[in-house]
């Protein structure tokens, strides 16, 4: 259940976005009442609420209201549906746990009712995300994992997070039983083969949602552990790798490396998530803004979560 901390964050939230669109950005209340999605009289009452308690002054002075300047800025340079950004903290995990958990609320308001197939990739940001879904997922729904897997338990696990989803909508999961990397291409082929295996890979590719997360090189990145990642590590950075989206190693500019690695990949490819009516990366940290702003660069999603430091990053850098 959430906790009042959360509704607390969940309303100044609201009451930002709302302060900032009428008194910064322009908006009728019409206009900001369609596209928050909620009504003209919360609106009204919101901006009557701001100017009685002294928040509104020259500018808008409410918190999180960098944020939601930043979320506007995101949306426009990089041609976003959608952004959420969370004040950055000190620790790592405390920051997956944030983003995790608002990427998990964006989620919910897009998928509710409906009926969907819902791609999940994997890491520990994601792994936070269900913790907010609560959605009513229509029983024609259905979870699948975008790439294979780990040959260990992590908690960030592609099955893991996928099942996690899924349990949360209460609806089916499909799984591709592979490692996310093949020793080779030929063995690659060889799996494809298999019908069930090609099933589940056919079904990624019709699911309307995809939530993923993306990860960097460096020691601290779980791909990065992987012994066919690590065998191949320094021709990767010499190719001016960056990171990886859905096992993709991405150079800075958003384009995937030259490398056999990316033709052993066991996932929906990059092409497809481009392809989708919803797709949301969640991921923070400055050590992974360099393969969020390649992920932006390449326009393979539509919607990021992201903390403040990094949403400035991504600003400073975009042309």
């Amino acid at each position: 259940m959430p906790n009042e901390s959360d509704n607390d964050f969940g309303t100044l939230r609201e009451q930002a976005r709302v302060a900032w669109l009428y008194f910064t950005g322009g908006l009728t209340q019409k206009e900001i009442a369609d596209q928050l999605g909620i009504t003209r009289l919360k609106v009204n009452q919101i901006i009557g609420a701001v100017r009685a308690d002294g928040s509104v002054r020259i500018d808008v002075d409410l918190p999180l209201i960098d944020c939601v300047q930043l979320e506007e800025a995101l949306k426009e340079k990089f041609g976003l549906s959608d952004a959420v950004v969370v004040p950055t903290v000190g620790d790592l995990s405390e920051q997956q746990r944030t983003i995790g958990e608002a990427g998990g609320t964006m989620v919910n308001a897009l998928i509710g009712g409906r009926d969907l197939g819902i791609g999940i990739g994997w890491g520990h940001t994601l792994s936070f995300a269900t913790r907010r879904l609560t959605a009513r997922a229509s029983p024609n729904s259905w979870v699948v994992s975008l790439t294979g897997g780990f040959t260990r338990a992590s908690g960030s696990n592609t099955f893991e997070i996928a099942t996690s989803v899924a349990r949360a909508l209460n609806v089916e999961c499909h799984y591709i039983t592979a490692p996310i990397y093949c020793s080779s291409t030929e063995s690659r082929e060889t799996l494809l083969h298999n019908d069930e295996i090609a099933d589940v890979l056919a079904r990624t590719e019709i699911a309307e949602v995809a939530l993923i997360s993306c990860g960097d090189l460096s020691a601290r990145s779980q791909i990065a552990s992987l012994r066919i990642v690590k065998d191949n590590i320094d021709d990767l950075l010499r190719l001016g790798a960056v990171g990886e989206v859905l096992g993709c190693i991405l150079a800075a500019d958003g384009r995937p490396v030259e490398h056999f690695l990316n033709d052993s990949i066991m996932a929906m490819s990059l092409e497809a998530l481009k392809l989708k009516p919803i797709s949301v990366l969640v991921a923070g940290g400055i050590h992974k803004a360099p393969i969020i702003y390649a992920a932006l660069r390449g326009k393979y999603v539509n919607r990021l979560v992201t903390d403040e430091l990094v949403a400035r990053i991504l600003l400073e850098r975009a042309p």
